[in-house]
């Protein structure tokens, strides 16, 4: 657990799991970037403490059976699946390599180990040639909203990066963590899909995009935030950050969000590897 002057979101103790869940037979640009085993998807879940977690997950798709129903191969998720045993609220976010993109929520249903879903992620063409393991079973998440969606225009990708870069240069936080050189490298990437996530009000994992995150010396990060990150995270909320590079390398980095003068800053306090040799590790 982070041990920092942070604070997990102060929740409101009315809100529930039961909502009608929704039919993304109503979305079918979202619906094609589900079912691209390439595109970008994230994984936002939270602990029983309240403390958030996100993760790359581009297994995850549609149900061809149930419009409502995500299905994903539990594939290096040890974090994601024992925050899943103790909380079944995610968030979900989908973004294509044009930049178009989705914000959901969801409610996790549980593991099938055998079941059509499961023969299709073991089918997938992304873990059938796995050369470290294949999937012990398939996740099934229920989606219960589609928080809204973006189109983020390259023009606006480069000036938002300029304006972190800028804003980076003028001031810094304190109190991070030295970020270990591969971490700062990735992140510094502007080809790549960058991503925060906090625990709303609400209780439930929020995700948004956060292209623009860059490290800010050795030890902060800084970002141009859209409206998502602007109106989301308190100042000083726990919230976790994630990289996925062309390369399929990524990592996480996990801190206190700080709001500034149009600028959002994560003070980094744990960064965890996404991949092999060590999924999920803490590297820093």
């Amino acid at each position: 657990m982070i041990q920092t002057g942070c604070s997990p979101a102060r929740e409101n103790s009315t809100s529930g799991t039961d909502e009608a869940p929704v039919s993304l037979g109503l979305y079918p640009r979202l619906l094609e970037a589900l079912r691209g085993e390439l595109t970008p998807k994230f994984l936002a879940t939270r602990s029983e403490d309240g403390l958030p977690n996100v993760v790359p997950l581009t297994s995850l798709a549609p149900s061809p059976g149930e419009p409502g129903l995500l299905h994903f191969g539990n594939f290096l998720l040890r974090k994601s699946v024992a925050n899943l045993k103790q909380d079944p609220r995610v968030g979900v976010l989908v973004i294509t390599p044009e930049l178009e993109g989705w914000v959901l929520t969801g409610t996790f249903e549980g593991f099938e180990r055998e079941g059509p879903h499961a023969d299709a992620q073991r089918n997938a063409n992304m873990l059938r040639y796995n050369a470290y393991t294949g999937i012990r079973n398939a996740g099934l998440v229920r989606v219960r909203s589609v928080e809204r969606s973006f189109r983020i225009s390259r023009p606006r990708l480069v000036r938002d990066y300029a304006l972190a870069g800028s804003a980076g240069l003028r001031s810094r936080a304190v109190g991070g963590i030295d970020l270990p050189p591969a971490v700062r490298r990735e992140f510094a990437r502007l080809a790549a899909v960058k991503i925060v996530s906090w625990i709303a009000s609400d209780g439930w994992p929020r995700i948004a995009p956060a292209l623009s995150l860059q490290p800010a010396g050795h030890d902060s990060m800084v970002c141009w935030p859209d409206s998502d990150l602007r109106s989301g995270p308190e100042d000083g909320a726990l919230v976790a950050a994630n990289v996925l590079t062309m390369e399929a390398v990524s990592y996480q980095i996990k801190g206190c969000w700080q709001r500034g003068r149009g600028v959002g800053t994560l003070v980094p306090h744990e960064v965890y590897a996404g991949g092999p040799p060590l999924p999920g590790g803490r590297i820093a």
